[in-house]
């Protein structure tokens, strides 16, 4: 059997030049599609019905990673053997690793959310890094979370970092963009979810909320920007302005650590007897 060969060779191709454009903001609003680079996302992608559209592999990568190139096939994903310059020139990472997908949007409707009754759901106001919003988002999913949910205000879930850096959660549970974070409070509320807002200088504490027992029903967490945290406004929304306890010398917690304790703390109190998941036998 001859050796397979890369079917794409030029850059200037119109499929790579497509698929390059996805980089782009302002493209992949158009066209409603994103990039997932690497085997995980590749995986996960391909796991969902009808969201791997195309993938670009080169023919190492196709030989390394068969399993991924055939459920690609079987999900009915154009598949190309692509050389490594063309990888190269649709990947927006410094060192390729040779798979290439284009998704389509996997964004879900708020009020689809709300009416699954969500137990702990990440809510992301004001967050403008990729790298933040990818890596809160593989948080979410690590501690059970039903859903997560995107302000106006925040980053592109599309954006090639944060779906680099959700490591494949993006796929793995709800996500609703571009809601207003007054709507995105007032709903969760009237869904019987309790609003705890995330911030340094919260007047609660954490811990107190754990020894108290406060946190066994339904809660959603707000997390706000990187640099300034949450306005007052948006605070004054929530139903409890919590801070993580800083025992040491550290200054403070960057956003995606603190979102990481917030959220494991909901779901250890949730999964305690008498918290909400242990009512719901889930």
């Amino acid at each position: 059997m001859s050796p397979a060969v890369p079917e794409l060779i030029s850059p200037h191709s119109p499929r790579v030049l497509a698929a390059r454009r996805l980089a782009r903001r302002n493209f992949r609003g158009k066209e409603r599609l994103f990039l997932a680079e690497g085997p995980q996302a590749v995986r996960e992608a391909g796991a969902q019905p009808g969201t791997l559209v195309e993938l670009f592999a080169t023919v190492e990568a196709a030989e390394r990673y068969a399993d991924i190139i055939g459920a690609a096939r079987d999900v009915g994903a154009r598949v190309h053997l692509a050389s490594e310059q063309v990888i190269a020139d649709i990947s927006t990472t410094v060192t390729p690793q040779g798979l290439v997908g284009t998704c389509r949007f996997l964004d879900t409707p708020f009020e689809k959310i709300l009416a699954a009754r969500p137990r702990l759901v990440a809510v992301l106001a004001h967050v403008r890094d990729p790298g933040n919003a990818g890596t809160v988002l593989r948080c979410a999913d690590a501690a059970g979370a039903e859903a997560v949910v995107l302000t106006d205000a925040s980053v592109d879930l599309y954006n090639p970092k944060a779906v680099r850096a959700s490591v494949g959660s993006l796929f793995h549970l709800p996500v609703a963009v571009g809601v207003p974070v007054e709507r995105a409070v007032a709903g969760l509320k009237e869904a019987g979810v309790r609003i705890l807002a995330a911030d340094g200088a919260g007047r609660h504490d954490l811990d107190d909320e754990l020894d108290q027992e406060t946190m066994g029903g339904p809660t959603a967490w707000v997390f706000g920007n990187e640099a300034w945290g949450l306005p007052e406004e948006t605070r004054a929304l929530a139903d409890a302005v919590v801070r993580v306890p800083i025992h040491g010398k550290a200054e403070s917690l960057n956003l995606a650590t603190a979102a990481a304790v917030c959220l494991y703390a909901s779901a250890r109190a949730q999964r305690a007897p008498g918290g909400c998941r242990s009512v719901t036998g889930n």
